[in-house]
């Protein structure tokens, strides 16, 4: 073939390209002939589960309106200012196994302005809907840093703008994205796949050796394709930022052909969002190259089912069906991984890989 040949990791007889990708082959063809129709949680029949979906900037600016005309009436009724949404958290977080992802159950609170410990957490999430209401209104984005100091007196941490944001989305039933709210650029994609960035065409196998950023905002990301004389067979996750910049370096997707992903550890929305959306548009398996600890496998099982905290916005940020192609425990002998290159497991890393091992998700993948 055009790629010529490789040898195996394990230094074995050299294979036709061919012969590499049948299993992944394979797994396009199921999933381009795949035409079943994808149950929603309450035609499966759960009715306590939530789930927010991307809305306009106008139908978050009417919502804020409804909210703030509500607050108003309670106030001139004389019962007080008052905000009710559905509780956030990994404590509610459920998995649903029919869709093999986590969602939120509804479990509902209040933030009241006359209770003296909820008074200043109420006036913020009084300023951050004026603040949202105004991108929606003028059509522009802010990041999270920006909406802080925005109001820097009154939020005093990030960490507290950033917990009412996701609140926020809860009242309206939307994603955070919908609130006009991006964070800082963090993920990376090079290989074989072409898409317009807020109308510039992007050719990812034109990106130097390092890449380029995904970008923080998927309203930007259209038109995704891949088109060229060999097109992406299929999607390499990658965990780890070193371990992508060698593949980029070393042009791996021109030998097999395929798009490389990064999150640089944690996955961010915006990567799990670019990840969803580029296995959507070209239909092509997704393989996921992943530390051999716990810790990885929990980074896999958020590109997978969705993190607890954000399991009211699964839907729009898993994507269940990605292939764990390694690095597994049995690798480290089976490819004479050097001793000194292994790092001993922690009682810290026994304790958060025995408490994983409790997790519905992990216990359906024995």
């Amino acid at each position: 073939s055009a790629a010529g040949k490789r040898k195996d990791r394990d230094g074995g007889p050299a294979k036709d390209l061919d012969q590499v990708l049948v299993k992944v082959r394979d797994l396009a063809r199921a999933l381009k002939g795949d035409r079943a129709e994808t149950l929603t949680v309450h035609q499966l029949g759960y009715t306590n589960l939530i789930e927010v979906s991307d809305q306009k900037p106008e139908e978050v600016q009417a919502k804020i309106e409804e909210v703030a005309s509500d607050v108003v009436t309670t106030i001139l009724a004389g019962e007080g200012l008052e905000y009710e949404m559905a509780q956030k958290g990994g404590t509610n977080a459920k998995f649903v196994d029919e869709l093999d992802r986590n969602f939120l159950e509804k479990k509902i609170m209040k933030r009241q302005f006359a209770d003296a410990s909820q008074v200043k957490r109420t006036t913020m999430m009084t300023r951050l809907m004026q603040l949202v209401h105004e991108m929606t209104k003028k059509g522009i984005h802010a990041t999270k840093r920006d909406l802080f100091y925005a109001d820097v007196k009154l939020f005093e941490k990030q960490n507290n703008s950033d917990t009412l944001l996701e609140e926020l989305a809860l009242m309206l039933s939307c994603t955070r994205h919908s609130l006009m709210v991006t964070a800082s650029e963090k993920g990376i994609v090079i290989g074989r796949v072409q898409f317009l960035d807020d109308g510039d065409v992007i050719d990812c196998t034109r990106m130097g050796g390092s890449g380029k950023n995904i970008p923080n905002s998927m309203d930007r990301v259209t038109d995704i394709k891949s088109d060229f004389d060999r097109p992406a067979e299929f999607i390499l996750l990658v965990e780890k930022d070193a371990a992508f910049q060698r593949l980029a370096e070393d042009r791996f997707f021109n030998t097999y052909p395929c798009i490389i992903i990064t999150g640089k550890g944690e996955a961010d929305l915006a990567t799990r969002q670019f990840l969803r959306k580029v296995k959507d548009a070209l239909k092509i398996p997704i393989l996921g190259l992943f530390d051999a600890d716990a810790h990885g496998l929990k980074i896999l099982s958020v590109y997978m089912q969705g993190s607890e905290a954000m399991s009211h916005d699964s839907a729009n940020l898993a994507t269940p069906d990605i292939k764990w192609l390694g690095v597994r425990p049995t690798d480290l002998d089976k490819y004479a991984i050097p001793k000194e290159c292994r790092l001993e497991l922690t009682a810290n890393d026994r304790q958060f890989a025995e408490s994983l091992r409790e997790k519905p998700y992990i216990q359906k993948r024995p």
